[in-house]
């Protein structure tokens, strides 16, 4: 009997419980569990509401006992960059609060008065973004820091599920890099760091592993759901666990598309040079130490938006229609403009910014999806460009992986923009990624070339050319 593990997949929206398990030479998937998840504002702050994230997955696995499904593991992969503090006693100090949230507005450009950009991403290799966690721990502690001197523990959002799981203080290592905190080349906290901007070294945990297997589930957890299992490591980081379901990595650009836009390259050191950084490229950590060479671009959480200031009237699949129907609109916008980032209304928005420009003004919601989808592939463009530059060659194709690879009309825009191959697949990646690793740990494959072997035989992955479109 193949052993078979459940992955927790948490995005800005929505997380899931997916089964997955290897049945005659190819990995299945099902899913067992699917709930919401949403930013909400709680006091000062816009946060995630941790607690109840925590029943869900508990609800999940609730239900794989319902449905006779024994797992032998569980692993956990969210967004980056957030994270909560807790106290001596494990309390929590602090809401999860969410990387949208406007304390870190002006706090990068604080912490560079203290350490210079330049030095940061030669040390880290991370790209600046403001809510980066180096930036929300500095707001706390110039505006809050009665609760850093209390904090005894700092954990990433995956981390702290684990340990309302395990009972066990982890950092994992993908997410971990995230922060802006941790040496690129030492892969450790980096305490000088940490110490030229006076956060306390102490509450940061052991860095581990994706494999790693944190243990059992705590008693009390046991018996609440009637069953045990081993709480593995995958990539927390989900970009992380989505990139390990990469079929080809050779010669290949991906584009992990979703809420956020992920593009780059498997690396296998990182590029910490002074045109990566004019051109603000990260170098996140990834499984077996390999490096994600990226660019974080605002993704589809601008048509998200446009979608729910719609009412919700139309699908996605119906605004890509739309978009269609659109085809002679030529407005564009920088997706990467600060005012995307959390805006009151996202078409009013995009309307400024096209009135600023002097361009034509969208109207209708045919109008904003086309100007969205342009928008982003101008943007993958330019960072496929710095890319070949940095690298010094050319790419030969790209694939795009996740949720966003069902949009038809973005790929063959990319296709043709960027006059390369489109590989559109897999749609599961992140939770792909995440299985990929509990079966190694379970040594139920080998290692990441026999699960990406198995991954390219497992899934669909559908072709665009910039001429035709193919099987």
């Amino acid at each position: 009997m193949s052993k078979s593990s459940i992955a927790v997949d948490i995005g800005a929206s929505s997380g899931r419980l997916i089964h997955g398990y290897v049945e005659e030479g190819k990995l299945k998937l099902q899913e067992i569990h699917r709930f919401e998840n949403k930013i909400v504002h709680n006091g000062e702050n816009f946060c995630w509401e941790i607690d109840k994230l925590f029943d869900e997955i508990k609800n999940g696995l609730k239900k794989c006992h319902e449905l006779g499904i024994q797992p032998d593991s569980i692993g956990i992969d969210t967004w980056a960059v957030d994270f909560v503090l807790l106290d001596e006693n494990d309390h929590l100090l602090t809401d999860a609060v969410a990387y949208r949230d406007p304390r870190t507005d002006g706090m990068m450009e604080e912490v560079f008065q203290t350490i210079s950009k330049e030095r940061l991403y030669l040390e880290t290799g991370i790209q600046f973004q403001k809510f980066n966690t180096i930036y929300q721990l500095y707001s706390i502690k110039k505006n809050n820091p009665e609760i850093l001197e209390k904090a005894k523990t700092f954990l990433m959002i995956p981390d702290y599920l684990n340990y309302l799981l395990t009972g066990v203080k982890a950092n994992e290592y993908t997410n971990a890099t995230s922060t802006q905190l941790v040496n690129a080349f030492t892969k450790k906290w980096d305490h000088q760091l940490l110490d030229h901007l006076g956060i306390n070294k102490g509450m940061f945990q052991d860095i581990k592993l994706p494999k790693t297997v944190l243990g059992g589930l705590k008693q009390e957890i046991v018996n609440e759901l009637g069953f045990d299992l081993d709480v593995i490591l995958p990539a927390t980081h989900d970009t992380g666990s989505a990139v390990v379901s990469v079929p080809e990595t050779e010669g290949t650009i991906y584009l992990s598309s979703g809420t956020w836009s992920l593009i780059g390259v498997e690396n296998h050191f990182p590029i910490c040079i002074m045109k990566a950084l004019d051109y603000n490229f990260t170098n996140e950590g990834g499984i077996d130490y390999r490096y994600r060479f990226l660019k974080n671009i605002m993704g589809l959480w601008m048509i998200q938006e446009v979608k729910r200031n719609l009412g919700d009237q139309y699908s996605f699949a119906q605004l890509v229609d739309l978009a269609r129907e659109a085809d002679g609109f030529t407005s564009t916008v920088n997706v990467d403009d600060e005012r995307f980032l959390k805006p009151d209304n996202m078409m009013e928005a995009i309307q400024q910014y096209c009135s600023e420009t002097s361009q034509e003004i969208p109207q209708t919601a045919g109008e904003m999806a086309k100007c969205i989808f342009d928008s982003l592939v101008i943007s993958y463009q330019s960072a496929i460009d710095q890319i070949e530059e940095i690298y010094e060659q050319n790419f030969d194709r790209v694939n795009v992986i996740g949720g966003g690879c069902q949009n038809e009309l973005l790929n063959q825009l990319i296709a043709e923009k960027t006059k390369k191959d489109v590989y559109a697949g897999p749609v599961e990646a992140t939770a792909i990624g995440n299985v990929a690793a509990q079966l190694i740990a379970l040594n139920e494959l080998k290692d990441i070339n026999e699960a990406r072997t198995m991954i390219k035989d497992s899934f669909e992955v559908k072709k665009y050319t910039s001429l035709i479109e193919e099987r």
